[in-house]
């Protein structure tokens, strides 16, 4: 057989060796799977009892264990790597104008997003089009204030810990979960401390340093269990939810999807492209971030992912290690920005009350400073109701949009995830400090985050 076509049935072999285990193209599969597993756990419908099937129930396990196992690794993850890119940023002479530069992005962004949340209100009118015969609306029972960004920042413990009790079934049933705000503060604190103490703080940095990379070990464990936990979350969401909620609110839902459709696919492109860079090479690369947010609908479930997708799109590690941690709770387009703008515009429009121009710059200050305010907060109805209250807004609306919200959850929260790497990117190529070889790379096809 000729060389040539030796060279030829190798290279195809190979190229489709690498094709097989592509980590997109696992992805790819295990979401038509979803689809199809989902539809399916809808058409069979509760049991006779009126709960949920056994299909459904093992899509939402499957889920919940892949969000849990990736929730559990975000504390360690996050105090070990602020508390290593301190000491790093401490030898780096623009330290502080990466800092304040990221937070004049996070402003500009959500400037641009809020903007277009509020030009989509006033141009599509959803409330106008709202049944209110058939949407309930009650009061909401968390809600946003101002000052709940000060008491965020003060961790309640050394772990950033917090127990919640609920009585369920009749007994009560505590919890633990964990303020990421806090945890950043704490490791900040400890970070500056550590650099401050010098020669005594050694042996801490290096055992820091150790145990981060054993946490990273683990992380690219976990990531490997990415197709499986979009087949659960995906899955689930489909057969609980399916798309006939958008029915009653269909105009908010495509208010809101187009807005973060022109964030996602003109905005950032632009921003991209101003700055010398390939959106094709961006979304390459952040892409298993982006889809494991709008999977997840957690910001701080796919911080993992988020930050490892940004060291390979070529920004410092000791940058992207403290910037991604502060982005995830702080730098969210989708939930601070443009779903709350649409959502106001959507209230006062159902409830026949006009807003003027000093309410639309209310609504752009609340979502540029709004989503630091609700930081270590829960969820994007915290920050509507800041937004609303703010107004002067019946909170009783936010109860219209709760029908509908998993599903317009999964888009605001993969255009967060998008917002918290898109920054630190273009920060890095203004300062001059981004991996252009790393960038313009095409992302390895053979578990493009498993080798990390």
């Amino acid at each position: 057989m000729p060389a040539s076509a030796q060279t030829g049935e190798g290279g195809q072999g190979a190229w489709g060796a690498r094709l097989a285990t592509s980590f997109g193209l696992q992805i790819l599969i295990a979401t038509i799977v979803a689809l199809g597993i989902g539809l399916l756990a809808r058409e069979i419908g509760p049991t006779a009892d009126g709960e949920a099937n056994s299909l459904t129930v093992a899509l939402e396990t499957i889920g919940s264990t892949f969000v849990q196992l990736l929730r559990v690794i975000v504390p360690p993850l996050v105090f070990t790597a602020i508390v290593a890119s301190i000491t790093n940023l401490g030898d780096m002479r623009n330290a502080a104008r990466l800092v304040w530069q990221s937070l004049l992005w996070f402003a500009i962004t959500a400037l641009i997003a809020v903007t277009i949340g509020i030009v989509l209100g006033l141009a599509l009118q959803p409330g106008v089009h709202a049944n209110s015969g058939i949407i309930p609306h009650p009061r909401p029972v968390a809600t946003g204030g101002w000052f709940d960004f000060l008491k965020g920042l003060i961790p309640a413990n050394i772990f950033g810990l917090s127990a919640s009790t609920k009585l369920m079934d009749g007994s009560a049933n505590t919890t633990l979960g964990f303020n990421t705000l806090q945890i950043v503060v704490l490791s900040i604190v400890i970070g500056i401390a550590t650099l401050r103490t010098g020669e005594a703080a050694a042996a801490f940095l290096a055992f820091n340093r150790s145990l981060l990379a054993v946490v990273r070990t683990i992380l690219r464990w976990l990531i490997r269990l990415t197709p499986i936990g979009t087949i659960g979350l995906l899955g689930n969401a489909v057969a609980q939810y399916g798309w006939n909620a958008l029915g009653q609110l269909g105009t908010f839902a495509g208010a809101v999807y187009l807005g973060l459709g022109l964030v996602l696919l003109l905005v950032y492109p632009a921003l991209l492209l101003a700055n010398g860079l390939s959106p094709l090479r961006f979304f390459q690369h952040a892409w298993p971030a982006i889809q494991l947010g709008f999977v997840t609908r957690s910001s701080i479930g796919t911080l993992p992912v988020t930050e490892t997708v940004t060291e390979r799109l070529g920004v410092p590690r000791s940058y992207a290690a403290f910037i991604v941690p502060l982005g995830s709770t702080t730098k969210m387009d989708g939930c601070a920005a443009i779903y709350p703008a649409v959502a106001a515009l959507f209230i006062a429009q159902f409830y026949g009350i006009s807003l003027g121009t000093s309410d639309y710059l209310l609504i752009i200050l609340v979502s540029v400073l709004g989503s630091a305010a609700t930081a270590g907060l829960t969820g994007a109805i915290v920050m509507l109701t800041l937004t609303l209250s703010t107004l002067g807004l019946p909170l009783e609306g936010v109860g219209l949009l709760l029908a509908i919200d998993p599903i317009i959850d999964m888009g605001r929260t993969a255009i967060n995830v998008t917002g918290q790497v898109l920054v630190p990117t273009i920060v890095s190529q203004r300062e001059g400090l981004l991996d252009r070889q790393a960038y313009d790379n095409a992302p390895q096809p053979a578990g493009a985050l498993t080798n990390a």
